[in-house]
């Protein structure tokens, strides 16, 4: 038995902590919406993975989606920013903290039309933070219009139907070249959660875009966004087990060649087993085209769809010290005289 399991039978992980200390306010948002589902994965992958709430900080914008984080996590750090603005106020956050685990949590509209650019911006950053997507479909908070990933000849009963092609997260991800992309289902908790901690391991960018069905106004049983469409249309990648760093792992009746292993960059690894396709997800090119041929086949293609754990994250680029930028004393912050006379011989010469 592992550690994580002897705790678990004490009703605490390996921190002393026990699930209650990981939920947040009860949820105002209707029973049965899927934004309620995938906040509750967020407790389990975060008391799983032994996380202190108080080392997350939690963004988000405008929306039904950016209402989530009171709903789990009542211990972090929150900030509700500006409708399609959570990303910058996440990168200046992380950059001056560099000891806090970033989770973002926004929605299509939040993400995919007011912040499409900010998005994109923060994703060809590698910003190390988990942006999670909780994506219907439709504008729940403001009574269900269209939104930028609605599916072209949906038809609503107060909005008509929709003329125009959806905007597809994970390929506007790709497209930015986001170093972990992964898309799920609200209705498939376990992939969830083994997609969460794996996301919260990764250092860089790791793109959750998670289909959350909104049972009010988008949940017609054809529709691409429902349980029913979901639950029928899912076609998996691969199942998915999460091994956090220095844990033990037994595997019995493992057949060689049957799993494909993608270790990140503190040593966790995802192991994908595979079911109907032989898929490298390291493979960037091949993720663009199996989102085609789901998008041609009207399939919910969901599993990590790409991960790239080597490419240097922002805060690799910038080469921030081990110390947040926000505790520096005023001594190791002002250059030394030499310095500054280096400087100002270079300038002024």
């Amino acid at each position: 038995m592992t550690d994580s399991q002897s705790a678990s039978t004490q009703g605490t992980n390996l921190i002393g902590l026990t699930r209650a200390d990981y939920r947040g306010l009860p949820s105002t948002l209707c029973q049965g919406c899927g934004h309620n589902a995938i906040s509750n994965q967020i407790v389990a992958a975060m008391y799983e993975l032994n996380i202190i709430p108080e080392k997350v900080v939690k963004f988000s914008g405008i929306g039904c989606s950016s209402k989530s984080p009171a709903y789990f996590l009542n211990r972090s750090f929150t900030f509700n920013g500006l409708h399609g603005r959570m990303p910058s106020l996440a990168l200046g956050a992380l950059f001056a903290d560099t000891s806090l685990h970033g989770l973002g949590v926004s929605g299509d509209g939040d993400t995919a039309s007011i912040g499409i650019g900010q998005f994109k911006h923060l994703i060809r950053r590698n910003v190390p933070m988990v942006y999670i997507v909780e994506n219907n479909g439709v504008y729940g908070l403001t009574k269900g219009q269209f939104s930028a990933t609605a599916e072209k000849g949906l038809t609503l009963k107060h909005e008509g139907t929709n003329i125009f092609l959806p905007v597809d997260i994970c390929l506007e991800a790709l497209a930015s070249n986001a170093t972990f992309v992964a898309r799920s289902f609200a209705g498939d908790p376990k992939q969830v959660k083994e997609l969460l901690k794996a996301a919260i391991s990764h250092r860089g960018i790791a793109v959750l875009d998670l289909i959350s069905p909104c049972v009010t106004f988008n949940n017609k049983d054809d529709t691409i966004h429902s349980y029913v469409f979901g639950k029928e249309h899912e076609v998996r990648l691969h199942d998915l087990i999460f091994t956090p760093a220095r844990d033990m792992l037994t595997v019995e009746d493992f057949e060689e060649g049957t799993a494909r292993d993608v270790e990140l960059y503190d040593g966790s690894v995802i192991t994908l087993h595979k079911l109907e396709k032989d898929y490298d997800p390291t493979d960037r090119q091949a993720a663009f085209r199996v989102l085609e041929e789901a998008r041609e086949k009207r399939e919910l293609l969901t599993g990590l769809i790409y991960a790239n754990p080597d490419e240097p994250s922002l805060f690799d680029q910038y080469k921030l010290p081990e110390k947040p930028l926000n505790r520096l004393t005023e001594a190791e912050l002002r250059p030394a005289k030499e310095t500054i006379a280096e400087v100002n011989s270079w300038m002024f010469s």
